[in-house]
């Protein structure tokens, strides 16, 4: 999750019945989708002892202060195990994951009943998952092909907000709502929703 600290656990496991010594170096990156990378921000590297047929697990962790300056909209992070297998002319085997971090979750709720030109009342939540406070923040939504942007006060570390946006659907049928929030430490956070609207 966007904000929290991201733990990994690489497993090596030697399925030879020989003792096999392990070097790892370990490296992850923030990612454009592209995979082009944006900044480093893990650079580890251990030595692991296997006997026969063991396994071993290796923990790394990422702390949100490493990656949160570096992270771009895509919010990817790309992690890599080199893992060089001593005395073995060299074997080498190397390990990729991509991780997509979640977003901070937009909740919409909506009233049980959408009746057309009867004004409807929405209430939009929207939070803050980082360990620090954000200002700046902005709220954009976008409804029946028209934009409104509504600037909301700044949010404590972990705080969720709300506000109640109010219109009057004009014609029968679904509807797309779609929020995007943003503010000083990350942007283009999206939540939509499909309003079905009843006749009269």
């Amino acid at each position: 999750v966007f904000g929290k600290d991201i733990n990994l656990i690489l497993v090596l496991n030697n399925l030879s019945s020989d003792r096999k010594t392990v070097k790892v170096d370990m490296s992850a990156s923030t990612i454009l989708y592209t995979r082009r990378t944006v900044a480093e921000i893990l650079k580890a590297s251990t030595s692991v002892e296997l006997g026969s047929k063991q396994g071993k697990h290796i923990r790394v962790k990422i702390p949100y202060s490493h990656y949160g300056k570096y992270l771009t909209t895509d919010k990817r992070i790309q992690v890599t195990a080199l893992c060089e297998v001593m005395r073995m002319h060299g074997l080498k085997l190397l390990v990729e994951k991509t991780i997509i971090l979640e977003d901070t979750n937009i909740i919409i709720k909506l009233p049980r009943r959408i009746v057309v030109n009867k004004a409807v009342t929405l209430e939009i939540s929207y939070a803050n998952p980082l360990p620090e406070p954000v200002s700046r923040c902005v709220l954009l939504v976008t409804l029946m092909n028209q934009q409104v942007k509504i600037n909301l006060a700044r949010l404590a570390p972990r705080e969720r907000s709300k506000i109640y946006f109010e219109f009057t659907p004009r014609r029968t049928g679904p509807l797309q709502l779609q929020v995007d929030f943003s503010c000083d430490k990350f942007s283009h956070v999206k939540g939509f929703v499909t309003i079905a609207v009843a006749p009269s």
